[in-house]
């Protein structure tokens, strides 16, 4: 039975498999027909990962499953499900037809290797699970292929996911040449603080900020956002990002433990830096894509006064900060995504007047951006609340004020989104429509997720159990 210690990602592989053999004898004209399967096979799958199971080592130890991997991936298998509800609509397009399996085989193939990621036991396998979670997602981007914008996305992203991956894999290969292991357990006893391995670690780092959008290496997160699809975009500012940052709080606190002092320097400058230049750029935005993409940015440095915490408090926040952002972002990018593909519009002056025509779907984005903003009782109040804690228990005082000013810099951009929703005046507002059935459900998820998180604290609790002992 140790098998189904790599039941997340053999089941979805899968599914994978059975979708591509129904998308070969499936004809032409009823590619839709494969919708509905694929959102119940992958909802079959998310739930398999919420039951009991066993844990521990594959290949050699490569391969590591343990609770907290387990609940790791169950938060990224939420969030894509969420997605796809979310994508359905804009599936059925005209001009999307013909590619609908194409999506699905993507998708999964992306969160394939996330989770392979998140169960790495040395670089090796952490490596190639990172560059499986990221081509494909390349390709999401350029979905769209014959708008330009899209195309642009998909290029702008293969071009710095293969600059990235190169800085990263030459941190590896001189972390490897100092410890003579790529093994997580070997490198963490090969760790003494020598020259080359402090380079070694600012060449991972920098690779590492890439794929999570940390200032200076953010530049490309805005246009990459607004070219590809609503959907895509989501999910690259929800899951790919929420993978990134799990993997990245468990090698600090793990590997890179015996040089603490030097990477705690490094994460509250970028910290500082991501928190102010997110926001600040925020401000400029009419564009709800690059609006939401300055936010994510924003919302990766208020990540960082977790995992600059250094503890088992820190390790906590960290993931349940990421569960909430998990139904607070897909919460707003649904309400775009539902407007964007049934009026085209994008803006933040086209959502004029909207509470007059669509009240739920301005109650929905409220919502989601209070959670966003950190206003009580919503479960993002929490997760921010947490995340100064942890860097208020280090005596980082300076860095925490520094965060709620920020804080207070978000909620003002983020209220001028309310602001047009349900105060500005508009004689053209967007016209009352009724979306489809599974935005509903998606949408519908988030806000359960956002209220129910915020007031139900064992959800807290139990991660903060299985964090224990993690440092």
């Amino acid at each position: 039975m140790l098998i189904l210690i790599m039941r997340h990602e053999l089941l979805l592989v899968l599914i994978t498999v059975i979708l591509l053999l129904v998308e070969i004898f499936l004809p032409a004209d009823r590619k839709q027909k494969i919708i509905l399967p694929a959102i119940i096979l992958f909802g079959i799958v998310m739930i398999l990962g919420f039951l009991p199971g066993p844990t521990g080592t594959l290949f050699g130890g490569m391969y590591i499953t343990t609770s907290l991997t387990l609940l790791m991936k169950n938060i990224l298998t939420v969030g894509a499900f969420i997605v796809l509800l979310q994508s359905v609509d804009w599936l059925k397009k005209e001009e999307n037809k013909d590619k609908i399996s194409e999506y699905f085989l993507l998708l999964f193939s992306t969160l394939i290797g996330m989770e392979y990621m998140l169960s790495s036991g040395d670089f090796l396998m952490f490596y190639l699970g990172l560059e499986l979670a990221t081509i494909p997602v390349a390709a999401l981007a350029a979905f769209e292929r014959f708008k330009e914008k899209s195309a642009e996305a998909g290029v702008k992203l293969i071009f710095i996911s293969a600059l990235s991956s190169g800085i990263l894999l030459y941190g590896i290969s001189m972390i490897y040449g100092t410890t003579g292991t790529l093994y997580f357990d070997g490198v963490v006893n090969g760790i003494d603080g020598a020259p080359l391995q402090i380079l070694a670690f600012i060449f991972f780092f920098a690779g590492m900020a890439f794929k999570i959008s940390i200032v200076p290496f953010h530049l490309w997160t805005a246009d990459v956002y607004e070219g590809a699809p609503v959907n895509i975009t989501s999910y690259l500012s929800v899951i790919s990002k929420g993978a990134a940052v799990m993997i990245f709080t468990i090698l600090l606190f793990t590997v890179f433990s015996k040089i603490t002092a030097l990477w705690e320097d490094v994460v509250y400058i970028t910290a500082i830096l991501t928190m102010t230049i997110g926001n600040l750029f925020a401000l400029r935005q009419q564009n709800l894509k690059r609006f939401l993409a300055f936010s994510s940015i924003a919302q990766a440095g208020f990540i960082f006064l977790g995992i600059i915490g250094q503890s088992q408090l820190g390790m906590t926040t960290v993931i349940y900060f990421v569960l909430v952002y998990v139904f607070s972002n897909l919460g707003a990018f649904g309400v775009v995504s539902v407007i964007a593909n049934r009026t085209g519009k994008e803006n933040i002056d086209d959502y004029d007047g909207l509470y007059r025509t669509n009240p739920l779907l301005s109650l929905t984005m409220m919502l989601a951006l209070f959670s966003l903003a950190g206003i009580p009782p919503v479960a993002g109040f929490f997760g921010k609340f947490f995340l100064f804690t942890a860097a208020a228990e280090k005596g980082l005082y300076i860095l925490v004020l520094i965060a709620v000013l920020n804080t207070i810099i978000a909620l003002y951009y983020y209220l001028l989104v309310v602001k047009a929703m349900f105060l500005n005046r508009n004689d053209m507002p967007i016209e009352h429509f009724k979306s489809d059935g599974y935005s509903r459900l998606g949408l519908a998820l988030c806000v359960a997720g956002i209220v129910i998180i915020g007031i139900y604290s064992p959800v807290y609790e139990f991660i903060n159990q299985l964090t224990f002992g993690i440092n």
